[in-house]
């Protein structure tokens, strides 16, 4: 490149805002990614149980739809668990692991598809108690913890048959935004002919844009609630309806694009 003289020394002055604002708005671009909250995201999804007779068709899809999902956000690690590799001792170490990086502003997910039962989730070796999740989760600073859940029953997630009562209430305030599949008293309904189950079909799309509204390429908890309970209830002909508890605003930012 030619050493500048003076008579090229105008054309670079009447260039220098340009250039200025050139590198301004490559720093600025930088700044934003570097502030960005970061997502932390353990996928679970069980077909393929012990045995035969308790095996589904889509939950190991699911758990790799999210993750292929979430790796499209450029912010995002994730632990992808699938059949035999989902038992609770790997699942349980992928929470501790992932969810200890969080910083308060990150966010944290725990997504599961498969079997559930009044209290948890059916992991491939055992039952994994939702206070397992919970203990995981208080681990970390942060202050947005999300679980997402493809499972029958799971509005029961937070319940057990002693004391259900209070287990339910307990969850409706605890600092968890807990995104169900479907009633306490309900099935998750999964059509073999589909890629994903019926609440998975409906979150991922919500997640990818269909929830957001206002077109600002972010989709709150209130947004994805709307659009992903519509759709399942139309899906499955009024016999799921997906649940949402937590202590949480209505504006929580669960994707940003």
């Amino acid at each position: 490149m030619p050493v500048p003289t003076i008579s090229t020394l105008p054309t670079l002055l009447m260039y220098k805002p340009y250039i200025l604002y050139i590198v301004l708005l490559m720093y600025a671009c930088t700044l934003s990614k570097s502030l960005q909250a970061k997502v932390y995201l353990v996928s679970v999804g069980i077909s393929d149980y012990p045995g035969t007779k308790n095996d589904l068709s889509l939950p190991a899809n699911d758990a790799r739809t999210m993750a292929w999902l979430y790796s499209k956000n450029s912010a995002v690690e994730y632990t992808l668990l699938i059949n035999g590799q989902a038992t609770l001792r790997n699942i349980n170490a992928a929470m501790n692991r992932q969810y200890a990086k969080a910083t308060a502003n990150d966010i944290v997910v725990l997504f599961f598809s498969g079997h559930g039962y009044p209290g948890g989730f059916v992991a491939y070796d055992g039952k994994m108690d939702y206070s397992m999740v919970r203990r995981a989760m208080a681990r970390t600073s942060c202050r947005h913890k999300m679980i997402f859940a493809d499972a029958c029953f799971s509005g029961r997630i937070a319940g057990n048959r002693h004391n259900s009562a209070n287990s339910v209430a307990s969850a409706k305030n605890a600092d968890v935004m807990l995104f169900l599949s479907s009633r306490s008293n309900e099935t998750s309904i999964e059509r073999p002919s589909m890629q994903n189950g019926f609440f998975t079909t409906a979150l991922q799309r919500g997640l990818r844009g269909g929830a957001d509204a206002n077109n600002d390429r972010i989709i709150t908890a209130r947004e994805l609630f709307t659009y992903v309970h519509n759709m399942v209830t139309q899906l499955s002909n009024n016999r799921q309806h997906p649940v949402m508890w937590g202590k949480f605003p209505d504006n929580l930012v669960v994707m940003r694009w």
